[in-house]
């Protein structure tokens, strides 16, 4: 047997050990960071990218009752509230009932304003929300561990 095999015969159940240990931990930061960067974002007037999609999302599922700055403010606490318990784990499930709420608001453009998003080919922002199903994926993956689901390495 050569040492590249050896080594690869060996290396590689320890890897995937470490993998089913801790690669959903890894996920749920780095979930964490992605809102937390994107809500710390929106308390910044101009700053996100999202601003105008969220405020109008957010004006349109409240039926008016939030607009504008205050719109565009419960965005962001919801985005870093999220960020933070997926960073910290603390509150996780909490974080998580709020993600799933968040999701709803996050893909609602989709329905909302799919003819301004996709006049013909999909626009930036139709860009923009629809890679969210990623992080819907991931959410889904993390709520599965919170609940008590394990990813575990074959022996």
């Amino acid at each position: 047997m050569t040492t590249l095999t050896h080594f690869t015969n060996r290396s590689i159940p320890a890897v995937t050990r470490w993998l089913a240990e801790h690669s959903i931990d890894v996920l749920r930061v780095s979930l964490g960071l992605v809102f937390l960067a994107f809500g710390a974002l929106k308390f910044f007037p101009g700053a996100s990218p999202a601003e105008a999609l969220s405020v109008a999302t957010v004006e349109a599922l409240s039926f008016g009752m939030l607009s504008g700055g205050a719109a565009l403010l419960a965005v962001a606490a919801v985005e870093c509230f999220i960020g933070v318990t997926l960073i910290t784990g603390r509150l996780l499930k909490t974080g998580l009932a709020v993600l799933g709420g968040a999701l709803v608001g996050i893909m609602a453009p989709l329905v909302l304003f799919f003819t301004d998003l996709f006049p013909g080919t999909p626009t930036l922002t139709a860009q923009y929300v629809f890679k969210d199903i990623v992080l819907a994926a991931a959410g889904l993956v993390i709520a599965a561990r919170a609940l008590g689901a394990r990813l575990v390495a074959q022996r």
